[in-house]
């Protein structure tokens, strides 16, 4: 099968989006399926307003065009909602091209953590974007019932993997040490929460890996923690299995895949009770959810490390790829769709005047 991915999240960029799509592609095309990636990649780009390090697409309809002309994909999927998933679906649109997208962002929650808009109208645009596809995909049950509440429709699963291989325990973080190394891993940003980590009070070394537009302020801030900016590979693993704790703040996230390198790492994780955590931690397990982020940490250190690695060990990307596959629709169904509709109409004519 021809599978066309377009996304506007992409590399450099270092986030679950584009971890899942990268893992996604390789997993299709060892399974014999030719996939082709739409990304910014490049392509000429601006920087995105308060967040520079993404890079965003604009005007991009003509190459679009070219690129479904010359693939011919025999399933479209819209991977993001950003200025080249919204050209691929007007075109999909003006050719009755069938596709599906999925959800990976809470910008309702995203855009109020840093403008007074409405999360109602987020919604609606959201709802908009995603209404016209075939299927829309989520990641967890909790997403799922969210978004129904909110009038979303065509809703089905699409769940993660973890490389078990690049993230796994380390047996020296097991010896015993006199406080707790703390970890944070991700985008360090407003809505990631990383300042409630930052002045949590609990006993520890705090480590926080990666970059964003909160990095610098929060750097001068809380001197007492360790910002070590990006981290990848092997390294991160490293990090990962040296700690004691992976903290994940973040109240706005639909997955967060990095909990699950964390536990493949055997760290339990700490966080709050909400959308993300809910379905990928288990609480008292392979974690501690509570509304107060120092408890969470103290119930999350008393954890077994080895379940940890054992919930990790569920996830696989092939499992996951495979259920992308499946939810894939042949491009041309809704052609096919208003073929059958119109001979509907046409018998029914017919037998109203005796034809």
């Amino acid at each position: 099968m021809r599978i066309g991915i377009v996304t506007d999240a992409w590399r450099p960029q270092t986030n679950g989006v584009v971890t899942t799509l990268g893992r996604t592609a390789d997993c299709l095309r060892a399974l014999g399926h030719d996939v082709s990636m739409m990304t910014p990649e490049g392509l000429p780009t601006i920087p995105c307003p308060t967040y520079p390090e993404i890079r965003l697409a604009l005007f991009q309809g003509r190459r679009i065009g070219d690129w479904l002309e010359q693939f011919r994909p025999d399933a479209l999927h819209i991977a993001t909602e950003g200025p080249l998933g919204a050209g691929a679906r007007r075109i999909a649109l003006r050719r009755a091209l069938s596709f599906t997208t999925s959800y990976h962002t809470q910008f309702p929650q995203y855009l109020r953590a840093r403008y007074p808009l409405p999360e109602g109208l987020t919604y609606a645009a959201l709802r908009a974007f995603h209404g016209r596809a075939t299927r829309t995909m989520v990641n967890t049950r909790q997403v799922r019932q969210e978004l129904r509440r909110h009038g979303f429709k065509h809703l089905v699963p699409w769940s993660r993997g973890v490389d078990t291989q690049l993230f796994r325990p380390d047996a020296a973080a097991l010896s015993p040490r006199p406080v707790p190394v703390l970890i944070y891993v991700g985008r360090v940003a407003v809505e990631k929460g990383v300042e409630d980590f930052c002045r949590a009070q609990v006993a520890g070394t705090k480590i926080v890996v990666g970059g964003g537009p909160q990095l610098n302020t929060l750097t001068a801030r809380y001197p007492q923690v360790r910002f070590l900016g990006f981290r990848f590979g092997k390294e991160l693993a490293a990090l990962l299995a040296s700690a004691d704790c992976f903290v994940f703040p973040s109240r706005t996230d639909t997955f967060g895949l990095v909990m699950l390198e964390a536990m493949a790492s055997g760290l339990p994780v700490a966080a709050y009770p909400v959308t993300g955590p809910i379905d990928v931690v288990r609480e008292g397990q392979t974690g501690c959810l509570r509304p107060d982020l120092a408890e969470a940490i103290d119930g999350a250190l008393k954890l077994d490390r080895a379940a940890c690695r054992a919930q990790a060990l569920e996830y696989r990307w092939e499992s996951a790829s495979r259920e992308f596959l499946g939810n894939l629709v042949d491009v041309r169904a809704t052609v096919a769709r208003r073929r059958r509709t119109a001979a509907r109409l046409c018998a029914a004519v017919a037998r109203r005047w005796g034809i």
